[in-house]
């Protein structure tokens, strides 16, 4: 169900601001739920949100909302002619946005409407465009439990009626999404190229052994593309009647899902600019976070990355809709897809949440799906931009070593930076000359473990026996090496700043050597 916080963020994007609190019972909660939509007409209106169109003051707009028993109205803020309205105004419980000049109202009321209503359609509700409900008539129509599936198999509503309900079907519904035997089943049987192919009706015969009674399986369609899938319960095939109700039923599930999916997009595409505006450092930081109903605590920066063996788009893709499935401001984290980059928002200052935010994401994603992620130390409002900028860099470290979860920068800072300084060193920006480089060339042409061996001394800071236990050699051997690199060299290890330069530069240059 969509709430007035959720208009008020979504509109924000739009130029649209809500008034402050006026001198009557002040707005509404922002937790109050809209259902309907409605303009001013001459003949009485009811509904939750008004758009007064062609009030001449917000006065008036205000006097049409209470006739209209509305809990919101949009109306043209005062032009710079008429500024008496500026202050205060009785709005009676009424919430008041006033619309920027330069938004029409067709583009206004497309987002309202696209909001309001496709926002009854919840995980949970059961309005009478709500899948769930879609899903008991069908069952009603069909005489059977029904199951409405994504084009992954994941599910996305069922009915309440359990006839011929099997453990397959328990398992499915429990899960969210067909187990991975099913799946396999209904693949070797040619379900899923059935569905790719045909808006015909197939039945899927029982297995005991996966405890599947049968199912009757119709695509759900928008022209070529296939957008999911209704499941029947059925122990033989559906007679011809009950064909035909679930055919018509699949004509509804994708026009529901069509619906479904033009709010989510629309929903997508202001958080995504929102997002962006906070990634590149936006001077209004705290009010576009405050817009995303992002809350004033520590935030982190999650740069993420999907891709398959042979498919890198499609991947990321997904994993973007994935970061950003479910209607309103339920998800924790706020999203944006920029180039190759998905960018997630997330509230919290401890790193386990978003190790556990990419985790998830992770497991939702089908198998082949691979994913890498780099997560930034915390950070307030007004420092994403630098965030922003240590997540990359800890996506960049995932990238190289492949494994493991996604690296922490506050976690991993010092690998950061020899990253940054081993990239500057195969960018031929490594001393040529000097003890290092020296060292090395000799190893190199003579066998020796010189380098190795004043690194090893160096990291156990002058102490020959460590440096020796390191090695794998007697504390004699390091000290007899010593002695001959600094015949070889100019060592001068009583010097902290050289000793200090020798360490960063065998730490930079060690892929080199």
């Amino acid at each position: 169900m969509v709430t007035l916080d959720r208009l008020i963020n979504v509109l924000g994007g739009y130029g649209v601001r809500l008034r402050a609190a006026a001198r009557g019972a002040g707005p509404p909660p922002r937790s109050t739920e809209l259902r309907s939509v409605v303009m001013h007409e001459p003949d009485p209106v009811i509904g939750d949100v008004l758009l007064a169109v062609g009030a001449t003051s917000i006065v008036e707009a205000v006097r049409w909302a209470r006739a209209a028993r509305a809990v919101v109205v949009l109306v043209r803020g005062p032009s710079s002619e008429n500024t008496a309205e500026d202050g205060p105004i009785a709005d009676d419980g009424i919430a008041v946005m006033t619309v920027d000049p330069e938004v029409s109202w067709s583009e206004l009321a497309a987002v309202v409407y696209g909001v309001v209503l496709e926002g009854r359609e919840t995980e949970s509700g059961r309005g009478p465009t709500d899948l769930f409900a879609l899903a008991d008539s069908l069952a009603d129509a069909v005489g059977a439990a029904v199951t409405i599936e994504d084009r992954r198999s994941a599910v996305l509503a069922y009915s309440r009626l359990q006839q011929h309900a099997d453990p397959a079907r328990a398992e499915t519904i429990l899960s969210r999404r067909a187990p991975r035997r099913l799946r396999t089943l209904f693949e070797a049987r040619g379900v899923f190229r059935h569905l790719a192919e045909s808006d015909e009706p197939i039945y899927v015969e029982g297995d005991a052994e996966h405890g599947l009674t049968g199912r009757m399986v119709v695509a759900a369609r928008a022209g070529r593309e296939l957008l999911g899938s209704i499941w029947v319960t059925c122990a033989e095939p559906l007679p011809d009647a009950r064909r035909a109700a679930l055919a018509d039923g699949a004509r509804m599930v994708s026009l529901h899902l069509l619906r479904s999916r033009a709010s989510a997009d629309l929903e997508r595409q202001v958080e995504s600019e929102l997002v962006i505006r906070l990634l590149e450092g936006a001077a209004d930081a705290t009010s576009v976070a405050s817009r995303l109903a992002l809350p004033q605590t520590p935030l982190r920066v999650i740069a993420l990355r999907a891709h398959t063996a042979d498919e890198r788009h499609a991947a990321l893709l997904l994993a973007f809709e994935r970061a950003t499935a479910g209607f309103g401001w339920s998800r924790p984290g706020r999203s944006a897809l920029v180039g190759n980059t998905v960018y997630t928002v997330l509230p919290g200052a401890e790193a386990e949440a978003a190790s556990a935010w990419v985790t998830g994401l992770r497991a939702a994603l089908p198998e082949p799906v691979g994913v890498l992620a780099g997560i930034s130390s915390p950070a307030t409002a007004a420092e994403l931009a630098l965030a922003r900028s240590e997540a990359d860099e800890c996506l960049a470290l995932h990238e190289v070593r492949r494994a493991g979860p996604a690296p922490v920068y506050d976690e991993v800072w010092d690998d950061i930076l020899l990253q940054r300084l081993r990239i500057a060193a195969r960018s031929g920006r490594a001393p040529q000359r000097g003890p290092v480089a020296e060292l090395r060339a000799h190893d190199q042409v003579h066998g020796t473990q010189y380098a190795a061996t004043l690194r090893a001394w160096l990291e156990a800071q002058g102490d020959r026996a460590g440096a020796g236990r390191a090695l794998g050699v007697h504390e004699n051997t390091v000290r007899y090496r010593l002695r001959k690199m600094s015949e070889l060299t100019q060592l001068n290890l009583d010097d902290p700043r050289k000793r200090l330069a020798m360490m960063i530069e065998l730490a930079a240059t060690e892929e080199l050597s």
